[in-house]
Formats: C-alpha cells, sequence, structure tokens
C-alpha cells in the first residue's frame, strides 16, 4: 500500500520518499526522508511491529545512512496496534552519525486516527540521539516520556488529539537551553488529553528554556483558559511567535487576551481556524498592526458544540 506524507517539508528541508533496497533519491540540496510501511494486519502484536523492523533493516542496508541528516517515519504498520519502532532507531544509532532531525510519525487520518497512533518510551531515542535539533512526535498511545538533559533539540513538537499531562510536566521538568520551539497539541479531555493551566504554570513563568522564542499550545479546548492565563504570563514578553490555532478560542478568550500584556512585540500571532466571530477577527488585527496574525478559517459553533481540528 502506498502512503503519502501529511507535510510536504520537514525541519526545513523536501520531504522525499525512501523504499527498502534503493538508494537515496537524487535531489537538489538537503532532503528529508521519509520510509513508510504498511504490512500484514498486526492486531495480535503487543510492541514493535517484527515486519517493518525487518523493513526497515533491509532500507538501511540499501542506503548511505551517514547520509542522512532529517528522517520521517511514517506508517509503520497499523499503528493503532504496533508501537513506534523506538527500539529499531536506538539500534540504529550508531549507523545515523548524523541525524538532527526526526518526525516520529507522519500518519495521516485515512491511515489510522492521531489518537490512536502508538508511540512508545522516549528516553532510550532520545539518549540515543544527543545531536538532535528536532524532534516532532505524532500521536499520544502509549506515550512515555521522562525529564531529560538534552544540550541540542531545538525544537519539540508533540501533535495529539489528547495529551496526558504526564508529557508535558516531563517536558517541562527537563533541562533544555538550546530549546527555541515548543509546541503542544493538548486536545481533548475523550482522547486522552487531561492537561490543565496548573500544568503549564511552571512554563508561563517564563522560568523555563531560556532560548524559547515560539510557543504553541495548539488543538486546545482549554483555549480560552490558555489564552486569560497567557494575558498575564511572563513568557510571552520573550516571544516571538505565539500559536494558539486550532482550537475553540472564541471572543471572551482573545478578548482576555488582548486586555492583557501589549502583544505588539510579537512577530507572529496565530489563531486560525477557531470560533472567533468576524468583527472580533477584525479587531485583533486592527489591534496589532505590526503583526503577522492569522484569523482565517473561522468555525461556526453547530448543534454539538464546539471541536477542536484533531481529537480522535
Amino acid at each position: 500500500m502506498t502512503f503519502h506524507a501529511s507535510t510536504e517539508t520537514f525541519a526545513g528541508r523536501p520531504v522525499v520518499d525512501v523504499a527498502p533496497g534503493e538508494p537515496l533519491p537524487a535531489v537538489d540540496g538537503p532532503a528529508a526522508w521519509r520510509f513508510g510501511f504498511f504490512g500484514e494486519d498486526v492486531d495480535d502484536v503487543e510492541g514493535p511491529n517484527p515486519a517493518y523492523n525487518a523493513a526497515f533493516d533491509e532500507l538501511l542496508n540499501g542506503i548511505d545512512t551517514e547520509a542522512v541528516h532529517a528522517l520521517v517515519l511514517g506508517s509503520w504498520g497499523y499503528a493503532a496496534f504496533a508501537d513506534a519502532p523506538i527500539g529499531k532507531l536506538v539500534e540504529a544509532a550508531h549507523r545515523l552519525p548524523h541525524l538532527e532531525a526526526l518526525f516520529l510519525g507522519d500518519i495521516t487520518g485515512d491511515e489510522c486516527e492521531a489518537s490512536w497512533i502508538r508511540q512508545g518510551d522516549l528516553d532510550p531515542l532520545l539518549a540515543a540521539y544527543p545531536k538532535l535539533r528536532v524532534l516532532r512526535v505524532r500521536g499520544s498511545a502509549n506515550l512515555r516520556l521522562s525529564p531529560l538533559h538534552h544540550l541540542h533539540l531545538e525544537e519539540l513538537v508533540f501533535e495529539s488529539g489528547g495529551l496526558p499531562d504526564e508529557v508535558v510536566t516531563a517536558v517541562l521538568d527537563s533541562e533544555l537551553p538550546a530549546l527555541e520551539h515548543l509546541e503542544f497539541w493538548l486536545g481533548v479531555r475523550n482522547y486522552g488529553g487531561s492537561v490543565a493551566v496548573r500544568h503549564l504554570e511552571p512554563l508561563l513563568g517564563g522560568g523555563r528554556f531560556p532560548a524559547l522564542r515560539r510557543l504553541g499550545l495548539r488543538n486546545a479546548e482549554i483555549a480560552d483558559r490558555i489564552a486569560a492565563a497567557l494575558a498575564g504570563a511572563p513568557v510571552v514578553g520573550r516571544l516571538e511567535e505565539l500559536d494558539l490555532s486550532m482550537g475553540v478560542l472564541d471572543d471572551a478568550g482573545a478578548e482576555a487576551l488582548l486586555a492583557g500584556q501589549p502583544l505588539t512585540h510579537l512577530r507572529r500571532l496565530d489563531l486560525h481556524r477557531n470560533f472567533l466571530s468576524p468583527e472580533f477577527a477584525a479587531r485583533i488585527m486592527a489591534e496589532l498592526p505590526g503583526v503577522d496574525v492569522d484569523v482565517t478559517d473561522q468555525q461556526v459553533e453547530g448543534r454539538w458544540g464546539r471541536y477542536t481540528a484533531v481529537s480522535e
């Protein structure tokens, strides 16, 4: 079965598909190599998918692994049942000495719902790749992480329909001196999202991650409460970009945000795909004329309420 990347670029590189036993395709400049696999049904597999591991070995044997700087892993079988191939990546670390960007779970909704994607324990992965600069993880089922010390990680993104508070707490208890970009897709409680504003307080207080300049608290059913907390949060003063997109932010939440500390220092404020009225969206843009404000794709509350962009 053929799969397609959900993103055309990753870590500033075009995404190019590779296959087991085939050389890296010729490209003009750096690339992010993407490998996706779908074998037999693995609903009786607990843990990694053996068929995927064999295909990944075949891939590594067919390419110049020292030329791989960015890797995008798509489907590893039916991802609702099989864990992410973290162990295989750890095992291959000595063969990928220059890997600096990893997307674990470039899996589209027609392949597997985001909240069903099974991950695993990220601790050994981060220990095995101390030079990693970018880590993007999609899916939160079985996702585990302990507080870590990583000198080179600059961008950390967790995409989820429901992010457990334990993951957020572990990140905020970590020592990440180079971290410039942090992004949490918080999701909804019905799909495992348990993050409350209190879990974000170490971040909002400005005492974490001295290099942080881009913050995303996206896809949140608690978007209004987050906006109100950000209104007086010290961390905002040193941000260049703030992203509250894809959630259920309404006029009241945006009003609280605007009524707080000035936002005119921001380079970009992303509020797209929320529930702002046309009048309030226009007001935000008028009040922040020097800021790149994105208020496109606003939703209208339906019969059953408001929904984040990604949940199941």
